[in-house]
């Protein structure tokens, strides 16, 4: 058995950031060589695939299906770490695998989805394309009229489903929410906890203070029924047409707005921001 030293076995795991087994047994078979254990790891397809999957995947796209009786649809976010390798035909063809095997398994739970072959494939397109790749969210839409706007970038989409009315229509709304962003449907559908935090804000603000409680009451009522209008859907102003609130361009076609979702690639995902020089040093010592 090759003798190597705690010493070794740091800094390999320093270099690596493997578990002490690991860097133990590749040690092993190195003959306690360090650097002849870095190079076998890194032929390995596993060593490459973990190394990637601690970087930060914040790009990618998002892709839709909708059944043909539009009676539900499916989005995915799937993420690279470069706009680059989102264009890739090898990653856009991984992505139409994922979103087709959602669909048809009408399957939002990601770990569900993506045991088995699907990891594999992943796995895969990790080794080949040296970026991360991560399937991370599955929304599914269902139930009354559904359809889905995808903007041109494929960066941002929204599923709308309506109880009546059209397609076409299901589709102008799909748009609107992702021009738009609404936050619910209705004002009703506002959560408690958002509408007390907008009160507590404009309570702060420096034009409230000198007012009697009667008068700043009344302003907070103001301000907190334009936020609302401003943030649910039926309240808007449709964006094709701004003389029609969504709300109203819905009902005229004997229709109301059920649901919806809008996705938009990386939102939420907290990117670390690095210098060039720190970077590119970075990728040298690695």
């Amino acid at each position: 058995m090759a003798k190597f030293s705690a010493a070794q076995v740091k800094e390999l795991r320093d270099r690596t950031g493997l578990g002490m087994m690991e860097c133990k047994k590749a040690l092993t078979e190195a003959g306690g060589d360090v650097d002849k254990a870095i190079e076998d790891l890194r032929k390995a397809s596993g060593m490459k695939a973990a190394k990637k999957a601690g970087r930060t995947a914040a790009d990618g796209v998002i892709a839709v299906k909708v059944a043909d009786d539009n009676s539900y649809a499916v989005a995915v976010e799937v993420n690279s770490e470069t706009d680059f390798v989102a264009r890739d035909e090898g990653f856009l063809a991984f992505v139409n695998t994922v979103v087709e095997a959602a669909f048809a398994a009408k399957q939002t739970d990601v770990a569900a989805l993506m045991a088995g072959e699907l990891e594999a494939a992943r796995e895969a397109l990790v080794q080949k394309i040296g970026e991360n790749i991560s399937v991370r969210r599955v929304f599914l839409v269902e139930g009354g009229v559904v359809a889905a706007y995808v903007h041109s970038t494929n960066r941002l989409a929204a599923l709308v489903a309506l109880n009546g009315g059209e397609a076409e229509l299901a589709k102008d709304v799909a748009m609107h929410v992702t021009a738009v962003n609404p936050q619910v449907v209705s004002k009703e559908d506002m959560p408690e906890e958002v509408v007390a935090k907008e009160k507590e804000i404009i309570l702060a603000q420096p034009d409230m203070a000198s007012k009697p409680a009667e008068i700043a009451e009344k302003m907070v009522v103001g301000r907190i029924n334009k936020f609302l209008a401003e943030n649910s859907l039926v309240e808007q102003a449709f964006v094709k047409n701004p003389e029609v609130k969504v709300g109203q361009l819905v009902k005229d076609a004997g229709a109301e707005v059920v649901s919806f979702v809008r996705i938009e690639v990386g939102e939420g995902i907290e990117v670390e921001k690095k210098d060039f020089a720190a970077e590119v040093a970075e990728q040298l010592n690695g």
